[in-house]
């Protein structure tokens, strides 16, 4: 019976250390959620097992909490969480500059220009959008929270394919008429309002999940 006790515990033992290293838990807590899953047996133990752990030295836990974002949204907005934000305004912007500076044939920099016109087209208008209105999660039920970039994929194309007839069926009535500036300063300016509207909105969501 001795034999068989020690059996278990030092599988207990080498399954704590596997959950380590390959799921890198951020704390005991989960990491007890983790063993509980491989093994049946009981949370009391298992966390009994990893104080011995740690008070060998075997192993080292620390619980790692997020740091609170930034009260400010000026200061939000210089984190990394904010990169998206920067990126889009930057290809928006740089996009505008090349569709006005580089001519048609000028080659091979024309197809620089007939990229960025892709991507400011077919997915700037859309993503800036579906950010503005799921600035956190796209709210579909989906297997696996892995998904939420492809959902978000999946809406900006199509918000994209959607808002940009409509802006050309708008000017249409304008005097401005659907020629290449307007165009491309309605949208530019589309995105723009979307993507500030986006990071306000997040920052706002996220202070109040922390």
């Amino acid at each position: 019976m001795q034999l068989s006790s020690d059996s278990k515990h030092g599988q207990l033992v080498q399954t704590i250390i596997q959950v380590i290293n390959e799921r890198k838990p951020q704390n005991v807590k989960q990491l007890a959620n983790l063993v509980k899953e491989k093994l049946a047996i009981s949370e009391e133990e298992i966390l009994q097992s990893i104080l011995e752990l740690q008070s060998q030295g075997r192993i080292k836990l620390e619980d790692h909490q997020p740091a609170p974002p930034p009260t400010r949204l000026a200061a939000y907005m210089k984190t990394g969480q904010a990169l998206w934000y920067w990126t889009t305004i930057l290809i928006a912007i740089i996009t505008a500059v090349a569709v006005f500076t580089v001519p048609e044939d000028f080659y091979p920099w024309v197809y620089i220009r007939y990229v960025l016109g892709a991507i400011f087209v077919l997915w700037l208008p859309g993503y800036a959008f579906i950010k503005a209105l799921f600035p956190v999660q796209v709210p579909i039920k989906m297997p696996t929270e892995d998904l939420d970039t492809v959902e978000r994929i999946a809406l900006s194309l199509g918000m994209s394919i959607a808002l940009v007839p409509i802006v050309g069926l708008l000017l249409n009535y304008t005097p401005w008429g659907i020629r290449l500036t307007p165009i491309v300063i309605s949208l530019l300016a589309l995105t723009l309002v979307f993507a500030t509207a986006a990071i306000i909105r997040e920052h706002q969501e996220i202070k109040k999940q922390v």
